[in-house]
């Protein structure tokens, strides 16, 4: 039963958990301790610690044709540009989504960020993505602009941060804000509550967040495989990675009522069918591993038959990411490693999922 509940596409909504505002204590506290990766100790006034993310690069898109341009390229609705509107509830000022070639494979893992409108009053985004791909993304963008009224352009002057809560909240921790303005923008992680919020600036970091420290990138990249988040191309290789294999449903990053886009029709009919055999699962290591690591693309094997479960992908260490059958997931599974060593592979389901094998 288990795994016939991980063969199904559920959509997330942006009114589910992971769109909300504010961590919630189990949110917090699985962040802070469910690996023990960002522990602090309290008394030491620190609250969040902050990742610089040079790995990842921006692009800048505006003008009057700007929005429908993007609806067309990518898997998702696009985040609220200009001013707020009022609501009750904070309208969504960042988007998770994938670009995807004709075959409906990822290109592009990207985060869109919509931006208060320019003195013309046109629409303008910031896209987030893989810094290794930014010139191909340029290229991906400018080769469907056409006759649209749109800019393309680098933005080398803002740098990412990832901002995650290194101890549980407490009534005594200030929640961060959203902040937009001028340079510095600091919002909510649109993929799950688990991944806390994005800081793009021109500054330093740790200097803007109230009770906030440097961090170790190597921690933000086990911390995020742990939690089953992939992100660039080592974990989602262009042409290659499948959205919804790469659980980009569970990461609010797909949108199956908006209009067409670019790769849709695959997407979109293997939503409908219900069944999706296989998925990208956080995965431990265990025992010792070669000086080299494990190799992207390693085939994953069944311990008891001798049959390939899938594809580790990519991996920080003990810990990282592996396309896998659903049904192979109770293991135990193995990696036999270039230098014929054994390693043990254990799949895991993370409990922020919508539908979760227990």
């Amino acid at each position: 039963m288990a795994a016939v509940a991980l063969l199904r596409g559920a959509a997330v909504g942006r009114r589910s958990p992971a769109w909300h505002w504010r961590l919630s204590g189990t949110a917090s506290h699985c962040l802070a301790r469910g690996f023990g990766l960002l522990g602090s100790n309290p008394a030491d006034g620190v609250a969040w610690t902050c990742f610089r993310l040079d790995g990842r690069a921006l692009v800048r898109v505006r003008g009057p044709d700007a929005a429908p341009f993007l609806l067309g390229l990518s898997t998702n609705e696009l985040p609220l540009s200009g001013p707020p509107t009022g609501a009750a509830q904070p309208s969504a000022r960042a988007a998770y989504a994938h670009f995807l070639n004709v075959q409906g494979r990822t290109l592009y893992d990207v985060i869109l960020y919509g931006l208060p409108e320019c003195t013309e009053g046109a629409p303008s985004f910031l896209l987030e993505c893989d810094s290794s791909v930014l010139g191909a993304l340029q290229k991906h963008l400018s080769m469907y602009k056409i006759r649209r009224k749109v800019t393309v352009e680098p933005s080398p002057e803002l740098h990412v941060w990832a901002v995650l809560p290194c101890v549980p909240q407490t009534s005594e921790t200030a929640p961060l804000e959203e902040r937009v303005e001028g340079t510095t923008m600091l919002i909510r992680d649109p993929r799950t509550a688990r991944m806390g919020w994005r800081l793009l600036t021109q500054d330093d970091g740790p200097a803007l967040v109230p009770r906030g420290q440097l961090g170790d990138l190597q921690d933000y990249h086990k911390y995020r495989y742990q939690q089953g988040i992939p992100e660039g191309v080592c974990d989602l290789p262009p042409g290659m990675a499948l959205p919804l294999e790469s659980n980009l449903v569970f990461m609010n990053g797909v949108s199956f009522t908006k209009g067409c886009y670019i790769g849709q029709e695959l997407t979109a009919r293997t939503h409908h069918t219900g069944v999706i055999r296989k998925r990208l699962f956080p995965v431990k290591l265990e025992g010792p591993l070669p000086a080299s690591g494990v190799s992207p693309g390693a085939i994953v094997t069944v311990t008891a038959t001798g049959q390939a479960a899938g594809k580790f992908r990519a991996g920080q260490g003990h810990v990282g990411l592996a396309l896998l059958r659903s049904e192979t997931i109770k293991g135990p599974l193995h990696i036999k490693t270039s230098e014929s060593q054994l390693v043990a592979v254990t799949a895991v389901v993370p409990d922020w999922w919508p539908t979760a094998a227990k």
